[in-house]
């Protein structure tokens, strides 16, 4: 290549013609043309906590320097390497999928370049090549931008787990990654190359067209412009694990504990009254808003209120406690005999017999009041999922409660995880901050007794409570949820399974 071509070796992607492309080809480089960041350093942090603990992500960031000095001034090929080894090298190949799957889409999508994503996704078939393990990027690939073919370095594995190597070719870069899509596409090659740095010319030269994107830091895509909404994900993780936030992370998490420990100490043992003002001492925030119904009266025979719930954590029924200054009794789908034995309110599990559910609901009311979460599961999105509609066949005292809450460092939920750690992690942020509005308890003419089904009943509640969060309504359940973060149906079993191991000689 020449001098000229050195300074502009191909013209830039705001001059990419988007019209017409419905049956053409695009390939396009992932790190810092697909994505704002170039830096892959995040994505193998999530992988190296979510599927190997503390332990793994500390290894990483020990590691990562040399990673950085070989990048530099070894090649990009060996920097890349040893992060690879650092993050995955003995790990199951199961836990890599399953955080691919749940975990990184949410951070993907909030890294999307908007001028490439312009150009990107109006082609018919499209291809995205990266240095990174594609069984890492496959799910976010596929499933939420339509990818059709993704050309990444393939690790090498041994009996299901990682060896830490990666097959041949070796890392996508440079000439590798143009000879893989060389492999690929044969003669026939993409009609439009996308890259943003010296290292993707080698492919983009095979293209008919190729366009750059420049290195200025712009705005990521907003959530509202992405082809697919991210209704559901997991990990523990709340913001993106840069070298330093990571860093941060792992120094933050002995002291987190023992504060934590503290916090739910304070929860379960205080009298109800005492435990909002102990939260604030110990820096958790709940904030009240609206006017909550006084308790029930046992002695004029009244029946208990039924406060219908967003789901956000399994702490909902708790903090709606302490916003009241009195423990009200919870029913559950499935929560951890850990978290039953912390909760400083009443809880009772829910059969999934609705005759036996009916009967049990209606004892419990007949005792005080009462809060359900009809949504069944969390949602840590602004949406909310399906409401069960058999709340709304009991009873017409029923007021709606929005539950929202904030968190800076930790998820206090997981679908893939132990559930006995969620308020350990709730509580490990530095200052969470729960938020309980009350709103106006149900008029008796929108209550089954003056006529409504429990469905429009249910969906109603729904409604005015995405309202006033500015969340929006969804059908979808508990078990959509399960089967797209865990693949299962996500019902914790009261006693777990005991296998009994095959002793040698007996």
């Amino acid at each position: 290549m020449g001098q000229m071509d050195d300074y502009h070796p191909f013209p830039a992607i705001q001059k990419c013609s988007s019209n017409g492309r419905e049956n053409q080809t695009v390939a396009v480089d992932m790190d810092g043309t697909l994505l704002c960041d170039r830096s892959i350093f995040p994505y193998f942090a999530l992988v190296a906590f979510e599927a190997g603990g503390v332990i793994r992500l500390l290894f990483l960031l020990l590691l990562s320097p040399l990673a950085g000095f070989l990048y530099c001034f070894v090649s990009e090929a060996a920097g890349i390497q040893v992060l690879i080894f650092a993050t995955i090298s003995g790990m199951r190949v199961t836990d890599m999928e399953s955080v691919a799957r749940a975990v990184l889409p949410k951070f993907y999508a909030a890294d999307l370049h908007p001028e490439t994503w312009r150009v990107f996704s109006t082609f018919g078939r499209r291809c995205v090549l990266t240095a990174t393990p594609r069984i890492i990027v496959e799910p976010f690939l596929k499933d939420y931008l339509g990818v059709d073919i993704i050309i990444g370095t393939e690790i090498s594995t041994w009996h299901g787990r990682a060896t830490g190597l990666v097959s041949w070719p070796g890392v996508l870069v440079e000439d590798t990654k143009a000879d893989a899509m060389m492999e690929v596409f044969g003669e026939k090659m993409p009609e439009v190359g996308l890259g943003g740095l010296e290292t993707d010319y080698p492919f983009m030269k095979l293209c008919q067209e190729a366009y750059l994107i420049s290195q200025k830091r712009v705005a990521p895509l907003k959530w509202h412009q992405l082809p697919k909404p991210i209704v559901f994900h997991d990990g523990r993780l709340v913001q993106r694990p840069t070298p330093l936030t990571a860093l941060l992370t792992v120094l933050w998490i002995p002291v987190g504990f023992f504060l934590a420990c503290l916090r739910v100490a304070a929860g379960s043992l205080l009298p109800m009254p005492w435990v909002y003002y102990a939260f604030w001492a110990l820096g958790v925030r709940v904030i009240v808003k609206g006017t909550p119904p006084p308790p029930a009266q046992q002695s004029a025979n009244q029946s208990g209120v039924l406060f219908i719930c967003s789901h956000r954590t399994l702490l909902d029924p708790i903090f709606l406690s302490v916003a009241l200054g009195r423990p009200i009794a919870a029913v559950t789908y499935s929560v951890s005999r850990l978290s039953e034995f912390l909760s400083p309110i009443k809880t009772v599990r829910l059969s999934r017999d609705r005759s036996k559910d009916a009967a049990m609901i209606e004892e419990l009311l007949k005792e005080g009041d009462l809060v359900i979460c009809p949504e069944g599961t969390t949602c840590r999105e602004p949406f909310l999922l399906r409401f069960s509609s058999l709340f709304a066949e009991l009873t017409d005292q029923i007021v709606p409660v929005a539950m929202e809450n904030r968190m800076n460092m930790f998820h206090g939920t997981t679908a893939r995880g132990w559930k006995g750690m969620d308020p350990f992690y709730f509580f490990m942020n530095p200052s969470p901050v729960y938020e309980v509005t009350f709103l106006n308890k149900l008029p008796p003419e929108l209550t089954c007794t003056c006529g409504k089904s429990s469905h429009e009943v249910a969906n109603y509640i729904q409604r005015i409570i995405a309202s006033t969060l500015s969340y929006e309504c969804t059908t979808l359940t508990r078990k959509d949820k399960y089967r797209a973060l865990a693949g299962n149906d996500g019902i914790v079993d009261s006693k777990p399974k005991v296998v009994k191991r095959k002793i040698m000689g007996c």
